[in-house]
């Protein structure tokens, strides 16, 4: 069956789609609610250029699917849901701002029903932008008009998180002598590499933007760069994607030369069969929807009040804890840990049969 938006709407599970078009940028907005059992949808809003606004659509429904269970995992108070504004191409600045602008009033207008974020594609600035327009913005101090970069906090918990699975492979958290390959040096990966070689570990850095990655390499001293194509075939402890999502499928998996997949970029695995096959070949897979989660939960907490940072970093740092839970349970069935995740998932939102 072609894409479409209709077959689309027909074949999801969530609570609903707000969609509208924007005339003057010819931009296509989907809000996607999935699930609001644990409270309001909440998650990050994606500017992107799509192939057609029917695969914004997709996206916008599994990244939502995503944020329910990422809230769910780590049992925050909030429900799944994410914006994708699917732009025709690269907008000049005034058109942006006139976008978000709009865009911040459409989430006024839906009284709370859905709060947002930064996501791919989107800066702090537009963050403050949209800011002006709404209230439902996380992140956002107004009166001295700055936002808060969820990147680091990303990072902390994916930090947390590959100690969880160096204990569960090797049996120490010790990252000295320890290959990781960090994929993608942006928000995340770049302060993610920055802890991991300050923990003795040697990185492995690709980028698109092979520039990005060499500079990166010389700031620490003690990275390897290789070009974007190859980072499927190096060998390494532990594989980290912090960029796009759906590198692990039926044609990279078999090519993997790593024990554990542990990283920040949303939507890892093409498809539910690709679980399986990482599982197969004795790789561990720890959950995207859990490891990528430090953002989320840093900006829970700063939107209930929360400023201390020492207080913050200790609720990022319990991502790695979640992750031991969902290990354990994976391990006592033979499962893969994604089974375990939404399993535990399930049960926190009520779908469970209790």
């Amino acid at each position: 069956m072609a894409l479409s938006i209709k077959s689309l709407l027909e074949s999801w599970d969530g609570l609903g789609v707000v969609m509208r078009f924007d005339p003057p940028t010819g931009t296509w907005i989907f809000i996607a609610l999935h699930n609001d059992t644990l409270g309001r949808p909440t998650g990050g809003t994606r500017i992107k250029v799509y192939q057609s606004a029917a695969a914004g659509l997709r996206d916008a429904m599994r990244l939502a699917e995503g944020m329910t269970h990422k809230w769910a995992a780590i049992d925050v108070g909030y429900g799944g849901g994410k914006a994708v504004l699917a732009i025709p191409r690269r907008l000049k600045r005034a058109e942006r701002e006139g976008l978000l602008r709009r865009y911040g009033r459409l989430l006024t207008s839906l009284h709370g029903s859905f709060a947002t974020g930064m996501d791919l594609g989107t800066t702090t600035e537009d963050m403050l932008i949209i800011g002006e327009e709404t209230e439902y913005v996380h992140g956002v101090d107004r009166e001295k008009r700055r936002a808060v970069d969820p990147g680091p906090f990303t990072a902390r918990g994916v930090f947390a998180s590959v100690r969880a699975t160096l204990r569960r492979v090797f049996g120490s958290d010790q990252m000295a002598g320890r290959v990781i390959h960090v994929q993608g040096v942006g928000d995340v990966g770049a302060p993610l590499a920055r802890m991991l070689n300050s923990a003795g570990a040697k990185l492995i850095l690709t980028d698109l933007e092979t520039r990005r990655a060499e500079q990166l390499a010389d700031e620490l001293g003690n990275a390897e760069t290789f070009e974007p194509h190859t980072a499927y075939q190096v060998p390494c402890d532990i594989y980290a994607p912090c960029a796009v999502g759906g590198t692990l499928n039926a044609e990279t998996i078999p090519s993997l030369k790593c024990r554990i997949v542990c990283g920040s970029a949303n939507n890892q695995l093409d498809e539910p069969e690709d679980a399986v096959r990482l599982h197969t070949r004795g790789i561990l897979y720890a959950p995207d929807f859990v490891v990528n989660a430090g953002g989320a939960a840093a900006f829970a907490l700063i939107g209930q009040g929360e400023s201390d940072p020492d207080r913050i970093g200790a609720r990022v740092d319990k991502i790695g804890e979640s992750l031991d839970t969902i290990l354990d349970d994976a391990r006592t069935s033979n499962q893969s840990p994604v089974v375990a995740a939404r399993e535990l998932v399930r049960r926190r939102i009520g779908l469970d049969g209790t």
